[in-house]
């Protein structure tokens, strides 16, 4: 089986942030024969692989991988106690987890300039597989993890898949994520706020926070690195991260609370150095993220939009809604009755990703159209009679966007489009409406620990919600994630949520099931 090889330094450089970082070469393999590696027989373990392993958006051939050198996650320079040069770090992929038939091996530089990150892109590997991988480095030998490739292009494969958002360290333990991989998904997506930017103790849960962040609030690459290797510390993060191929994108603490574009969260009080913030969010997304060359940096800008295809079942178009929005309505005040958020011209997307989101509806042949992303798409009231209050940060506040959306999959006739979203730290299931008719769906996940334990009682004011909202057909305050099984003929959805999250070792329940039918959009419970 072929092994795959990367254009070298010497033949490509990539300019990151204003100077050549040489990130094609530093974050791919050079080929190895299929041999032992360096090091085999009885390594130690762990001693530079404490944040674990990772794969990513799957393609019928190959997959990424991920790792980061740290042999101090928490150093405050960002560098994880490692030394200022590249290092050798030889990774293999075997079809059974022993790794007595291994398929491909090779090796790849961990450089300083991307902080010891490497990533992988494999390619030559069989379509609809499972395979494992692992690293060595340094006399190290890192935990092993499961990926799995795609189906082929015309395959109407079932899938299994989770998804989650909302993980904030400080406000409990990260069990969801562990119930999360227990349940052997095929596929990951993660939706935003994958950490937070808090110093500690400035975002209280409810009870108060269990554990602290390390460091300042982030703003500098070596906070935002230093913030990633405590996360990706977590060993429940590490399980779910091994247990499947992940699909990332981000949402707003990744960089800044509620940002919107090039305007940070509170435009009131100077930030002037908001962009050099954004940049160094940005690489330190990617070096800590199992993403592929095409979302390499450059500067104040990361190409986060992409898609990831499952065979003919399904299209994941994962959007990003922060990078490219207009700032939001009402000085951003919840709930807000600006009508400025009715502008036709205002955008959530940009015009570039809303064109590209477009194109790619009417081109789609897939059973299911997902869009993975980030805020509440359904229009949600919030206050009670005949007063109507929106959340500006979400669709409801750029509603000539989702007008452009929900009318494109129209023309395109999308044969079932689904909305995935997070953000809002509760479970949502909406139905999608467009001139008194459903015309889709949204399945909208809580957060893994954000908000604390939360409570399985409604207060007046969510039971208010159900009231002016009947569209919405389910609403919890506990913490979870849901997980799918898409068939060609349907899709489930089962609503999973944790009593508590203030201590490790919460169980973990459905709460409710919905199912999607094949060509009739809107929810049915199941």
């Amino acid at each position: 089986m072929e092994v795959f090889v990367s254009d070298s330094l010497s033949r490509r450089s990539v300019l990151l942030g204003g100077t050549l970082a040489g990130a094609a070469a530093l974050t791919t393999a050079a080929a190895l024969p299929v041999a032992a590696l360096p090091g085999a027989g009885s390594p130690r373990r762990g001693e530079v692989f404490t944040l674990g392993v990772a794969s990513g958006d799957p393609a019928p051939d190959g997959v990424v991988l991920w790792t980061r050198l740290a042999a101090d996650p928490l150093a405050e320079d960002g560098m994880g106690g490692m030394p200022g040069k590249a290092l050798p770090v030889q990774w293999e992929v075997a079809e059974d987890e022993r790794f007595t038939r291994v398929v491909q091996r090779g090796e790849v530089q961990a450089a300083p300039e991307l902080g010891h990150s490497v990533h992988v892109e494999l390619t030559g590997l069989r379509p609809d597989r499972d395979y494992f991988y692992r690293f060595r480095a340094e006399g190290s030998l890192s935990p092993t993890g499961r990926t799995r490739t795609a189906p082929l292009p015309g395959a109407l494969t079932s899938l299994s898949m989770a998804f989650a958002s909302c993980a904030q360290y400080e406000h409990g333990y990260f069990t969801a994520y562990r119930h999360l991989a227990d349940e052997h998904p095929d596929l990951v997506l993660h939706l935003g706020d994958y950490n937070y930017e808090y110093e500690a103790g400035v975002y209280v849960a409810p009870g108060g926070n269990p554990r602290d962040h390390a460091g300042p609030e982030t703003e500098t690459l070596a906070n935002y690195r230093q913030r990633h290797a405590q996360y990706k510390a977590d060993p429940d993060l590490q399980h779910a991260h091994a247990a499947a191929p992940w699909v990332v994108v981000w949402d707003d603490h990744e960089v800044d609370n509620n940002w919107a574009d090039e305007v940070h969260e509170k435009p009131e009080i100077p930030q002037p150095h908001f962009l050099e913030r954004r940049k160094a969010a940005f690489q330190a997304y990617y070096e800590n993220m199992p993403l592929r060359r095409a979302q390499i940096p450059r500067g104040i800008d990361l190409r986060l939009h992409r898609r990831v295809q499952w065979g003919r079942l399904a299209n994941f178009h994962m959007l990003d809604t922060r990078q490219y929005r207009d700032d939001q309505v009402g000085g951003d005040k919840f709930p807000t009755q600006d009508p400025a958020r009715l502008d036709p011209k205002r955008s959530l997307t940009g015009a570039e990703q809303e064109r590209w989101l477009l194109k790619g509806l009417q081109r789609s042949n897939a059973r299911w159209d997902v869009l993975g992303q980030q805020v509440m798409f359904a229009e949600i009231d919030y206050l009670s009679g005949e007063e109507k209050g929106y959340n500006p940060d979400a669709w409801d506040g750029y509603v000539g966007s989702r007008e452009r959306v929900v009318q494109g999959w129209q023309r395109a006739k999308v044969r079932n489009p689904v909305v995935l979203t997070g953000d809002v730290h509760t479970h949502w299931a909406n139905d999608v409406h467009h001139r008194d008719e459903i015309v889709g769906t949204e399945l909208t996940t809580t957060s893994i620990t954000s908000g604390g334990d939360g409570s399985a009682k409604l207060t007046d004011k969510e039971k208010a919600y159900l009231k002016e909202n009947p569209h919405v057909r389910l609403y919890s305050n506990q913490r979870g994630y849901i997980s799918t099984r898409i068939t060609p003929d349907e899709l489930r959805a089962d609503y999973r949520v944790l009593p508590y999250v203030s201590k490790p070792g919460a169980p973990v329940e459905t709460l409710a099931s919905f199912v999607i039918e094949d060509g009739r959009p809107g929810l049915n419970e199941a």
